[in-house]
């Protein structure tokens, strides 16, 4: 079977390990990032592509190139690719799931939008890095749901690091009181998958602070436009954008909780 020539947008943290795959595939890729492969350009990656994949966060600027699938593997903003599709754009919106690990070991998991001959298309090269999950056949809907993954996972990061600090002012220690948790109705992946990290003062370095708050800027500008109620989720908002004007634009998912550790005063270990 003859490989579709890729052209990689962003060869950094994700697009690396995505490259390094792509290529030990057979994949005849050509790839450009304004930090770590400048010696290439924009224009001729799109030029080179059949398959154009992205892996740098921001609006779409494409150009329309016939016969060329886009296929955006970053947590953007749905509008964003519904306006390049209306454009011309063939595109499928495929953000991913998992950080720099996931994508050096194949595991990521993608939400995907898109038209179903488009999807099949990209779903080779998406099922050699990871597994599929086709949302539905707009080209925001993968977008939509991993957002909203990302702000019940974000959510939940503000209210574990609350019960705990409360638990702990009263005299239970974070570890106990997490393992009664993980054991309750209020189970959660974050408590089971990345509470561990947390307790180990480990605040998950693989994701800015600033890009959580994009995300979800994103979904309170999009409750705003639609008229749905989201008070919870801008109070989660708020407290995320406190951490990065605390803290500065650095990595560390988990700055929410660190915020909190810091106004009661106490740190969650053991």
């Amino acid at each position: 079977m003859v490989l579709p020539r890729v052209g990689l947008l962003g060869v950094g943290r994700m697009g690396g390990p995505i490259l390094t795959a792509l290529e030990a595939a057979g994949y005849d890729v050509l790839a450009f990032d304004p930090v770590t492969r400048p010696e290439s350009s924009e224009a001729a990656v799109i030029e080179h592509a059949e398959i154009l994949v992205t892996v740098m966060p921001g609006a779409f600027e494409l150009p329309l190139v016939p016969d060329t699938l886009v296929l955006d593997l970053t947590s953007n903003d749905p509008r964003h690719a519904e306006r390049a599709a209306s454009n011309g754009v063939t595109i499928v919106g495929a953000p991913m799931g998992g950080g720099a690990a996931a994508a050096s070991s194949r595991s990521l998991r993608f939400f995907v939008g898109g038209a179903q001959a488009n999807v099949d298309r990209a779903r080779p090269l998406l099922e050699l890095l990871g597994t599929v999950d086709h949302v539905g056949q707009g080209v925001g809907d993968g977008y939509v749901a991993k957002l909203l993954a990302n702000l019940l996972w974000f959510g939940q990061v503000v209210a574990v690091s609350e019960v705990l600090l409360l638990g702990q002012s009263l005299g239970v220690p974070p570890a106990r009181l997490s393992a009664s948790l993980g054991a309750s109705a209020g189970r959660s992946g974050f408590i089971d998958d990345h509470l561990p990290s947390l307790l180990a003062g480990d605040y998950l370095e693989d994701f800015g602070i600033d890009r959580v708050v994009e995300e979800l800027d994103i979904l309170v500008s999009l409750a705003t436009e639609n008229r749905i109620p989201f008070e919870l989720s801008t109070l989660v908002t708020r407290l995320h954008r406190e951490a990065l004007d605390r803290f500065g634009a650095v990595d560390g998912e988990l700055l929410a909780a660190r915020l909190l550790e810091q106004r009661a005063g106490r740190e969650l270990r053991g």
